[in-house]
């Protein structure tokens, strides 16, 4: 098959772009920079300007499931203007994909959007599933309900449909792995809050691996990218420092100090959500890193 995939540079898009090709299939990607286009066999970029909502369509030639992954990160501090940003890039860019397919001969035929678990409220006790209709009242609620109503208009287009909501993804080198463990390799790791927060997670290569499981199968529908088995705050803290053979000897940063750093942000680490992913293996999906001690293992 052929797979066009916006956001193809960033953490996941890089994962997924090498697994695609390793199964055998081509990779079209959208680009906003000439010097970033390539034209081999299996690789071919494309540019676009979300701004100006300008897109060379043949990006969507020969193409049977675009996968859209881009939006701006939600770590920045939200200014009213990067709050309009995050939900730019997310919904902005979908519609000028729909346009794009409304507008121009292709044979597209599967349409698969990131979302986020952070449409599930906070909450100690409840685990979350795809069929619960609890959203969140907050910001990242309201985004990723906008996001996924975005992507839900494809359908009208006859093109199946799917959302992945995706957890923190893990990975050696980029995302919040490397930020919870330079703490902690310093010694002065700690919990954050109560600790007693949920943490749902998946290793890279899981996520890559949905998002392929959902290509090759043609799957739609909302589906949870989220580990098998979410850990709390506090014993995420502890597994790292115990894979990386540290002790954690201070108590948990208090909340109310987090919130004067980050602002509204703090509910970042501070809140969490137990998120169920038995859909996902009913599916036929088999995790690689099910358990975090197994994660941290093949990254730490």
């Amino acid at each position: 098959m052929t797979v066009l995939i916006t956001g193809a540079t960033g953490l996941i898009g890089t994962q997924l772009t090498a697994d695609l090709h390793q199964a055998g299939h081509k990779v079209h990607f959208l680009t906003t920079r000439s010097a970033a286009l390539k034209q081999e066999d299996n690789h071919r970029g494309f540019l676009w300007n979300p701004d100006k909502q300008e897109i060379d369509p043949g990006c969507i030639e020969g193409v049977d499931t675009i996968v859209h992954l881009v939006g701006a990160p939600i770590s920045e501090p939200w200014t009213k203007a990067y709050r309009q940003e995050i939900l730019d890039s997310r919904i902005q860019t979908m519609r000028l994909l729909e346009d794009t397919l409304k507008n121009n001969p292709h044979k597209v035929n599967h349409f698969i959007s990131a979302s986020g678990i952070s449409i599930y409220p906070h909450s100690l006790t409840a685990n979350y599933k795809e069929s619960d209709a609890a959203v969140a009242d907050n910001f990242l609620g309201e985004v990723v309900v906008k996001w996924e109503a975005a992507a839900d208009r494809l359908e009208a287009l006859g093109i199946k449909v799917a959302k992945l909501r995706t957890a923190v993804v893990l990975d050696a080198d980029q995302g919040a792995l490397p930020q919870i463990v330079k703490p902690v390799k310093l010694g002065v790791g700690a919990a954050l809050g109560s600790g007693d927060q949920w943490f749902s997670w998946i290793h890279l290569k899981d996520i890559s691996g949905i998002y392929l499981h959902l290509i090759q199968h043609g799957l739609s529908g909302v589906y949870n990218g989220v580990a098998p088995k979410p850990v709390t705050n506090k014993e995420l803290t502890y597994a790292v420092a115990e894979s990386l053979g540290k002790k954690i000897i201070l108590p948990a940063v208090p909340g109310f100090v987090l919130k004067i750093a980050m602002g509204e942000r703090a509910n970042l680490v501070l809140e969490g959500q137990q998120v169920s992913s038995e859909k996902i293996e009913k599916a036929g999906y088999t995790f690689a890193y099910s358990d975090i001690a197994t994660a941290l293992s093949n990254l730490l």
